[in-house]
C-alpha cells in the first residue's frame, strides 16, 4: 500500500497535467526529546561518514533515506538550525565533519586544526573569517572574502536565521516519497522546483486562501533553516533559493529552487491544485 505522502504526491502530479513531469520531493520528520524513534528510522542513521542537511535532502529525493543526529551531521550550522545542538555551545562537535573538513584542507594546519564551535558560528566569526582574522575558517583559501564583510554583519545575518529552539531535537529523518513506514507523517516537505512549477503551486495555495507566500531566505543555511526550520516553526510555506553549500556540496541544479511546506498545508495545496485546474492551465505555460 502506498504511503500517504506518495498518494498526495501522485495527486499533485496528476493535477499538474503534464505527462512525465517529476518534482523532487524530500519528506522531513523531526524527532525531539520524549518521542520514540522507530527502528525503520534509526536503520538509516549512517555511522561511518557525515552528511550535511543539504546533501541528505538531495539524497532522500533520489531515494536514499537519511537519519541525521548530532553524531553524523556534517554541518555545524545545520546542527544549530535543526535543534541538534545549542547555538551557544563553545565546544566543537568533534570528529571529521564535511563542512569543517573543507576548512581543514584549506587551512594548511592539518592535524592541529581546531574546528569552530557552534558559538563561533553564532558570533559571526566563521562567516566573517577574513575580517575576524580567522583565515583558518575559510572555505576557499587565504583570499577568501568570507561570507560577510565583517563580524557585525555576519552576526546580524545569523540572528535572522530560523532555528529550532530549545535544542531538543534527537534526530531529523529525511526520506523519499515512496518510503513505506505508515507510523508517522512528515513535519515538512521540501519540493525542489523550477520557477514555472513554483508559480503553479503558489497559485493553487492562493486559490483556496488568498494568502501571499513568504520568501524569507538568506545567503546560507537555506535547506536547514529556510526550508525545514522556518516552516516547522511558523507553520507556513517558505520559498528560498539554494545556498552555497547546497549548490557546491550537494550539487543542486541551477534551475531549481526550494519550497518548504508544512505537512498540513501540503494537503491543502494539493486540494487547491485539483480544484483550480481549469483556471490555471499549467500544461500551456511555456517551458513546462
Amino acid at each position: 500500500m502506498p504511503s500517504t505522502v506518495k498518494i498526495l504526491y501522485d495527486q499533485m502530479i496528476a493535477a499538474l497535467g503534464v505527462e512525465g513531469l517529476e518534482i523532487p520531493l524530500t519528506a522531513v520528520k523531526i524527532f525531539q526529546d520524549g518521542e520514540t524513534i522507530p527502528d525503520s528510522v534509526t536503520a538509516y542513521q549512517i555511522k561511518d561518514l557525515t552528511l550535511t542537511a543539504c546533501q541528505s535532502c538531495r539524497q532522500a529525493a533520489l531515494g536514499d533515506p537519511v537519519c541525521l543526529t548530532r553524531e553524523n551531521i556534517g554541518c555545524v550550522a545545520a546542527a544549530i538550525s535543526l535543534g541538534l545542538v545549542s547555538a551557544q555551545d563553545s565546544n566543537p562537535l568533534g570528529g571529521a565533519r564535511v563542512y569543517t573538513e573543507i576548512m581543514r584542507r584549506h587551512s594548511e594546519e592539518g592535524e592541529v586544526f581546531k574546528p569552530p564551535s557552534p558559538r563561533d558560528f553564532t558570533e559571526g566569526i566563521v562567516y566573517a573569517c577574513q575580517a575576524a582574522g580567522r583565515i583558518d575558517y575559510s572555505l576557499f583559501g587565504r583570499e577568501d572574502s568570507g561570507r560577510y564583510q565583517d563580524v557585525q554583519t555576519a552576526k546580524k545575518a545569523v540572528e535572522a536565521m530560523a532555528a529550532i529552539t530549545p535544542s531538543l531535537t534527537r534526530a531529523v529523518f529525511l526520506y523519499p516519497v515512496d518510503f513505506e513506514d505508515q507510523n508517522f507523517l512528515p513535519d515538512v516537505l521540501i519540493l525542489s522546483v523550477r520557477p514555472v512549477e513554483l508559480t503553479r503551486l503558489i497559485q493553487a495555495h492562493q486559490y483556496l486562501t488568498g494568502q501571499p507566500t513568504g520568501a524569507a531566505m538568506g545567503a546560507l543555511r537555506v535547506v536547514c533553516s529556510d526550508l525545514i526550520a522556518r516552516p516547522f516553526i511558523t507553520g507556513q510555506i517558505n520559498v528560498a533559493t539554494y545556498c552555497l553549500g547546497a549548490r557546491l556540496i550537494a550539487k543542486f541544479e541551477a534551475e531549481r529552487l526550494g519550497l518548504g511546506i508544512p505537512w498540513k498545508i501540503f494537503e491543502e495545496l494539493v486540494d487547491g491544485l485539483k480544484r483550480s485546474q481549469t483556471g490555471y492551465p499549467f500544461h500551456l505555460y511555456p517551458g513546462v
